[in-house]
């Protein structure tokens, strides 16, 4: 492999780690589906979840607003191990959000991520997330609510 294609790999899998985090945050769990290969396995085992496959995933995040007020998710780079067309690596996260029970939480955790080049380029194999500090006080601010109309 020349290193101009391992400065590709690293971006394109830098840009499937940033797609799941927008597709989180905004609630699109048809894209983070899609982000998988077809049967590829999201496990967090705090939640307790463990999804295998695209369409336990879609059907998982169609429930998530049920349960989720919101969710705000930070990813920060973390190591990125190629090996021809798998990869595996790290990527560290920052979370604060509320239930809709009224539990709020800030957490950091990694996820500890494999992945596949595939026809489609690169797609998560398996994503598993290990929480390593929770603070599950009541938080003290809110999303702001949007402005009354005058």
């Amino acid at each position: 492999m020349s290193d101009f294609q391992a400065i590709a790999d690293r971006v394109e899998i830098e840009a499937l780690r940033a797609e799941f985090t927008d597709a989180v945050m905004m609630r699109d769990y048809d894209r983070i589906a899609l982000l998988f290969t077809p049967d590829g396995v999201w496990r967090m085992p705090n939640i307790p979840v463990e999804l295998e496959g695209q369409e336990p995933i879609r059907a998982w995040g169609r429930r998530v607003p049920d349960v989720v007020d919101f969710l705000v998710q930070n990813t920060h780079p973390g190591v990125i191990r190629l090996d021809g067309d798998t990869a595996s690596g790290r990527a560290y996260m920052s979370e604060v959000g509320r239930g809709r029970d009224g539990r709020g939480g800030l957490n950091y955790a990694i996820y500890h991520d494999r992945y596949q080049r595939t026809g489609d380029g690169w797609k998560f194999t398996e994503r598993v997330y290990e929480v390593r500090y929770e603070d599950a006080s009541p938080l003290a601010a809110s999303p702001p609510r949007p402005a009354e109309d005058a």
